[in-house]
């Protein structure tokens, strides 16, 4: 909590809200599992590098809420709903700031990276905003998103673990390539759940009360099938309170979670294929058992 750590109690409680509530630490474990693939890891650089991607994803998450107008992160009181917007955004800015304070100790190479990370995650928020322009699939925009918001982040954790370890340049490009599917594949199943569970810390159909497609909205809205008309209407527009209860329903008895698990599973196939160049042992394993872990998530 040191790095959330600000000059009054008032910030620093706002700034360590999101945190003290929990959540998966997806992003840190990765830099620390990629770090492992050296024998001699150099574990203070880790563990900073490991801060720079959290305090980076936390910070996103008060802006996000914001933008969302959110009630709940991790099962308590956003931080935009506790105090107010304003608050939540500047928080947000001074976590940002720890993280390029951070950074900067690591290296120039480091500082880039994140620099280029984090302007694809602004890019891939204001392109969800916009959503799909003239021609462009709308479930092609919505991975191009779920890529730039999600994957990013989830690449960079990995590459700074490589960083770390001192990999071959080809073993870095692979971390790069396995974090940025396997946080493609992470965010999927994260939006599939929003739809499938009851047992979270956020409201179940929360994108369907924003009018937000996913995934399996967005492979319905293929559909032809005069069966579907009723459901694909709902999902293509948003939501209110009493309409989401039968949406949700419709969507959990239709085949089209079926198919949306097969692509996650697919996506994570493709995702542990890339680790092939890294050197075998207890790290590469524990690489590869997150691409089941995060299938298992959306079953």
């Amino acid at each position: 909590m040191e790095a959330a750590t600000a000059d009054t109690p008032f910030v620093t409680e706002v700034a360590q809200h999101i945190t003290a509530a929990g959540g998966k630490r997806f992003r840190p474990m990765l830099v620390l599992l990629a770090a492992a693939l050296s024998d001699d890891p150099d574990v203070e650089a880790a563990v900073r590098a490991s801060l720079v991607v959290e305090l980076t994803h936390v910070a996103s998450l008060y802006h996000d809420d914001v933008m969302d107008e959110a009630e709940l992160r991790r099962g308590a009181p956003s931080a935009n709903a506790r105090w107010r917007n304003s608050v939540a955004i500047m928080v947000g800015d001074l976590l940002f700031s720890r993280a390029s304070s951070i950074v900067a100790t690591l290296g120039v190479d480091y500082v880039v990276l994140q620099a280029h990370t984090f302007a694809r995650l602004v890019q891939g928020q204001i392109a969800e905003l916009l959503g799909p322009v003239d021609g462009v699939d709308p479930l092609d925009h919505y991975l191009g998103v779920v890529a730039d918001k999600t994957g990013s982040l989830i690449a960079t954790s990995a590459r700074f673990g490589g960083m770390v370890a001192g990999v071959a340049p080809e073993q870095l490009d692979a971390l790069t390539r396995f974090g940025e599917e396997i946080g493609v594949v992470f965010q999927l199943s994260d939006d599939l759940i929003d739809i499938t569970s009851d047992a979270t810390g956020k409201t179940p159909g929360t994108d369907l009360r924003e009018g937000v497609r996913t995934l399996a909205t967005l492979l319905l809205a293929r559909s032809v099938d005069d069966a579907d008309a009723e459901l694909r209407e709902l999902v293509s527009r948003p939501l209110d309170d009493t309409e989401v209860p039968r949406a949700l329903a419709m969507l959990r008895a239709h085949p089209v979670l079926d198919e949306a698990r097969a692509e996650i599973a697919r996506r994570a196939e493709r995702a542990r294929s890339f680790l092939a160049p890294l050197p075998d042992g207890a790290a590469k394993r524990a690489l590869g058992d997150l691409c089941d872990a995060v299938v298992s998530r959306s079953v």
